[in-house]
């Protein structure tokens, strides 16, 4: 009888999937996948600038090459650039504490220009403006470890965008 009733419920009212992190709260935080996301919109920007737009002459498996390449780099910096911003803002939203933003008073103006920064990055492919998207997460990063009172420093990256990266000192 349990079973033909739950039937019915979800026939008349299907479950929709819940995304989120986690809102439990889980109390896990930590700002390396926005960084991540950050030197990957770069690099992806990057690449974009060392291709060559082949000739009006090039062949149509050349032009193809060209087409795919640019469409899997757009792809790629977009998606990340949602990453960065969906990172900032669950760390902001769901960890950052009034008396935290008191503490740290331009850690609101610097998530609002992360949140631009990254929407300003999906709009083109400038190396600059991704620049600007890297620098400005980790200064969210060191705010966020400062928080938490815990030393950073800032490490090479070791990507193949160059960069750094700030990490927790163990």
């Amino acid at each position: 009888m349990k079973r033909w009733l739950a039937k019915i419920v979800d026939l008349l009212a299907p479950a929709e999937p819940v995304y989120a992190h986690c809102d439990i709260p889980c109390g896990i935080y930590d700002p390396h996948e926005a960084q991540i996301g950050a030197l990957t919109v770069l690099r992806m920007a990057q690449l974009a600038a060392d291709l060559t737009p082949p000739q009006e002459s090039a062949a149509p498996e050349a032009r193809r090459e060209f087409h795919a390449k640019l469409a899997r780099y757009t792809a790629t910096k977009e998606a990340h650039a949602e990453i960065v911003k969906h990172q900032v803002r669950v760390i902001w939203g769901d960890y950052f504490t009034p008396e935290m933003t008191k503490e740290f008073p331009e850690v609101n103006d610097l998530v609002l220009k992360i949140l631009h920064d990254a929407s300003k990055a999906r709009q083109s492919f400038s190396v600059e403006q991704a620049n600007a998207l890297v620098s400005d997460v980790q200064k969210f990063a060191e705010i966020f470890w400062k928080t938490k009172k815990v030393e950073t420093k800032v490490l090479p990256s070791h990507q193949k965008s160059g960069g750094n990266i700030v990490v927790p000192v163990a």
